[in-house]
């Protein structure tokens, strides 16, 4: 059953209809990239309602956390320098980039400028020891949606039943594990968060 937004809400944030927001994924994006946005999108609702959140919020944020995915490295590299955000992203790539940099995509060409929303996209390809609730809510949608099917998937939707923080420590720990025996890069942040959230006890 799907969960509908705020209609009042959502014209206070979006300056555009939903259809006008999904026919924009569907500019930029691939259909296989577009329909995994609008599952993340309903998944993030359902846990905003579960833990008592911004359903709104969670699901503009899940709809559109992906809407820079496709862009070229250039366009990535060119935005980095407009911004002139850290030097250092330069030495990543679209991983990274289509959330920490992808915000700016969204922003400049959406005319979307609420700052939860900008961050939860910023921080789901990294994380953050800071992450709200609403950043949280979007790392773990993105990773569980019911499209996922990889190796551990299971684990991962059981430790969200159990918890929001649970699923994210489950991720944090999965992810690092799973770069490391790719011998592939790990952004700072990313074991900043973890070293964070990334050791979750229930009380």
């Amino acid at each position: 059953m799907s969960i509908e937004y705020d209609p009042l809400e959502f014209k206070k944030i979006v300056p555009h209809t939903r259809d006008e927001l999904v026919a924009a994924l569907h500019e930029h994006l691939s259909d296989y990239r577009a329909e995994h946005c609008l599952r993340v999108e309903q998944q993030a609702m359902q846990i905003a309602a579960k833990v008592d959140a911004d359903v709104t919020e969670a699901g503009l944020a899940g709809l559109l956390h992906d809407y820079a995915k496709e862009r070229s490295n250039a366009e990535f590299i060119a935005m980095i320098q407009k911004k002139q955000l850290d030097p250092e992203l330069l030495n990543y790539g679209n991983a990274i980039w289509h959330g920490v940099v992808g915000r700016y995509f969204i922003e400049a060409e959406l005319d979307i400028h609420d700052e939860a929303i900008l961050q939860a996209v910023a921080r789901h390809t990294v994380g953050d020891p800071a992450m709200t609730t609403l950043d949280k809510i979007i790392f773990v949608a993105d990773f569980v949606e019911p499209g996922r099917n990889f190796p551990g998937i299971d684990e991962a939707r059981q430790a969200l039943a159990v918890s929001l923080d649970a699923a994210v420590a489950y991720e944090l720990q999965h992810t690092i594990l799973y770069l490391v025996e790719k011998q592939a890069k790990i952004f700072p942040r990313t074991f900043e968060t973890y070293n964070v959230l990334g050791i979750h006890k229930e009380d």
